[in-house]
């Protein structure tokens, strides 16, 4: 028997908040939604879906519905986590370095730590990006367990399945002149306890300053860091 039950007498709403409170601590997929709600399974994800667009939920780099930025607290313990280490690794590097998490088919700049001087990427906090180009985009794409949602982005993507492969091999991805041109990025998974991709740690700036690649220079430090973080989650 699911956690759904008519409270209220408002069947949607009852519904909605089921889905809420199954998604608060344990994010959940369609399958796992409906057999710990007990709804229907369209029904769950259309409220699901519904949810997900006033950013009451949020999904997963691997499709798991989790609690969504409008809710209090949901991005908070991230951020405040991650701050000191991002600080940390745009003071080692002199570069941009930024926080991503997926937002359907988006990646949105959930933190930055920009240098107080000198020519840098500005990417401003809230800024939604495409999956369709950048190592972050590449990062968060190798996280998606469904490969018809995969292949569908891939489509309109600048990169290649060879390119996912090679982030989930190496543990991170580079792009030159992909999003930007005159823009390199480096970036690498951050997990939680669950093993959960939860985010991307990014590294951008200026190409001239990251020769001969991204990965020559910061794929050790990235990759540290991005560990580093994931055991404090």
């Amino acid at each position: 028997m699911g956690r759904y039950s008519e409270i209220s007498g408002i069947k949607v709403l009852d519904r909605a908040i089921a889905i809420m409170k199954a998604t608060a601590t344990t994010p959940m997929n369609l399958s796992e939604l409906c057999t710990d709600t007990g709804i229907p399974r369209a029904t769950a994800h259309r409220l699901a879906s519904a949810l997900e667009m006033h950013r009451i939920l949020a999904r997963r780099a691997d499709g798991r519905w989790g609690a969504g930025p409008e809710l209090p607290g949901s991005q908070d313990k991230l951020v405040a986590t991650a701050t000191p280490f991002m600080e940390k690794l745009m003071e080692s590097t002199g570069e941009s370095v930024q926080l991503y998490q997926r937002r359907g088919d988006e990646r949105i700049c959930i933190a930055a730590c920009e240098p107080a001087s000198g020519l840098h990427n500005v990417v401003p906090v809230g800024s939604t990006l495409t999956l369709n180009s950048g190592s972050a985009a590449r990062v968060l794409l190798a996280a998606i367990t469904d490969t018809v949602e995969r292949d569908r982005i891939l489509h309109t993507a600048s990169y290649t399945l060879a390119d996912v492969t090679d982030a989930v091999e190496r543990g991170w991805s580079e792009s030159i002149g992909e999003r930007e041109p005159g823009l390199a990025s480096i970036s690498a998974p951050v997990h939680d306890a669950a093993n959960t991709v939860v985010a991307v740690l990014s590294i951008s700036g200026p190409i001239e300053r990251m020769h001969p690649s991204p990965s020559e220079c910061y794929a050790g430090i990235i990759q540290q860091t991005a560990r580093e973080l994931s055991a404090q989650l």
